[in-house]
């Protein structure tokens, strides 16, 4: 995490509360479930637990994604996010980040899910490599100067 107090959070908007709502109902709910499955299967092994615990932060953000961003994490262990992330690919990233793909062409179809699909679509690449990056609160960020934003739903 990083150093400091996080700064205090306002209220969710009103406009994240409703994507938030839309894509629990649409999408949400199965893609979250998903990543708990393969958490649950990533933790039966000693080499999976960080894949575990990994997934189930993702879980959160597969259920929850409006008012959050993704961030580069700034650590000194590059290489092991390197290695977390191969490893990840190969035990569930990849089917992971298919099951987005094809929640995000699905919802591309309809006028009402084309924003959310396109959330889904972007939600695929973190997906493939989740290792060094951070997961945190529109309001979290600007406590964070000069962090760099990966990945923004809404």
């Amino acid at each position: 995490m990083y150093a400091g107090n996080p700064a205090p959070q306002p209220a969710a908007s009103a406009t994240s509360i409703i994507g938030n709502v839309l894509w629990v109902v649409l999408a949400g709910f199965w893609m979250a479930l998903a990543y708990v499955v393969a958490g649950i299967i990533n933790m039966l092994t000693i080499i999976g637990i960080p894949l575990g615990v990994q997934s189930f932060k993702l879980a959160g953000y597969a259920l929850w994604p409006f008012g959050r961003v993704v961030v580069e994490r700034k650590d000194r262990d590059a290489g092991l996010s390197c290695l977390g992330n191969v490893i990840w690919f190969i035990f569930g990233g990849f089917w992971l980040a298919l099951g987005h793909l094809v929640v995000g062409v699905l919802l591309c179809l309809t006028i009402i899910g084309l924003p959310l699909g396109l959330g889904s679509i972007k939600m695929a690449g973190l997906a493939i490599a989740p290792f060094g990056k951070q997961i945190v609160s529109k309001s979290q960020l600007r406590a964070l100067p000069g962090v760099v934003v990966v990945s923004q739903i809404g």
